[in-house]
């Protein structure tokens, strides 16, 4: 077959609604074909890439690793397809859905509170929002937009600065009433400190004393997968927590927490960035919509 006459975005649909339905019957069924036609697509497309995507057997369809690549690429650029024709049909008014994984700390202090505006100037949009902070891979979860905390690692991702923002420790009054109040750092190694439970760029608390900076490691005793989980087991009083300033405002203004060792405080800061894939080409409307939105309303402090 002549390379103009093969239908590229055809075969990929067909093989996307293949690995999207867990096998050649029912995406024959959404493609309006045979099981046999939809079988031999898929080894043509196999023979003319060179590699084998489906392993088959009588019981279930895996995909290789090459397959895995070809759908995360594939899916993309249906996707990206699909935004363009709504696009041209809609005069470039954004529309469709995003997916954005974001940390529940900026998902709870910045990003709930300025939802409704942004649905209200994009009623076209729809977003799916998934908290985590674990950092996640954009292709293979499908993600249109992340917010990331902390160092940029070196990668084709694209980034737009959302603002930094300082730390401090913190408690709730009645543990510091139980456990009294550190005025050093030895004076830690008798408190509970409440720690993420993953690896972070930086490890530990960083603090100045004596004129020198000093790293305090941070003991296993009590952990949290996130910074709202950290900061709950903190109102609660289970212990001194190191937190984003941003997250904390509210709960020091009710006196729900207070700040501990501010003269230790080394005044780091952590950056923060909405992160996308850089395909090299325009952004879809959707996406730059919502990063423009996040850069004029959604920064942190």
């Amino acid at each position: 077959m002549a390379r103009g006459e093969i239908n590229r975005s055809g075969e990929m649909e067909v093989f996307v609604r293949v690995v999207e339905q867990g096998g050649f019957s029912a995406a024959a069924r959404q493609s309006r074909m045979t099981p046999s036609a939809v079988s031999k697509l898929i080894a043509r497309l196999e023979a003319r890439l060179g590699s084998r995507l489906v392993t088959r057997s009588t019981r279930r369809l895996e995909l290789t690793p090459e397959g895995c690549a070809f759908y995360e690429r594939a899916a993309r650029i249906l996707a990206d397809i699909e935004e363009a024709e709504r696009s041209a049909g809609a005069g470039e008014r954004p529309a469709g859905r995003v997916r954005v994984s974001t940390s529940a700390s900026y998902g709870a202090h910045v990003l709930a509170p300025i939802l409704p505006e942004f649905l209200i100037r994009h009623p076209g949009v729809s977003l799916d929002i998934v908290e985590t902070d674990l950092v996640v891979d954009l292709l293979a979860e499908r993600t249109d937009v992340a917010i990331r905390a902390g160092p940029l690692r070196t990668s084709s991702l694209l980034a737009r600065k959302l603002g930094d923002t300082g730390k401090l420790i913190v408690a709730a009054p009645a543990y510091l009433a139980r456990a009294g109040i550190p005025h050093s750092a030895a004076d830690l190694d008798a408190h509970v400190r409440i720690g993420f439970s993953y690896a972070r760029a930086v490890e530990g608390w960083p603090l100045r004393e004596n004129g020198r900076e000093i790293m305090l490691p941070v003991p296993a005793r009590v952990q949290a997968s996130d910074g709202e989980g950290i900061r709950r087991l903190a109102r609660a009083g289970v212990g001194l927590a190191r937190l984003a300033a941003f997250t904390v405002r509210a709960d020091l203004a009710a006196g729900r927490l207070v700040p501990v060792l501010e003269a230790l405080n080394p005044g780091d800061r952590e950056s923060f960035h909405a992160v996308h894939p850089g395909s090299g080409g325009p952004l879809p409307a959707r996406v730059r919509a919502l990063i423009d939105f996040l850069a004029e309303h959604g920064r942190v402090t």
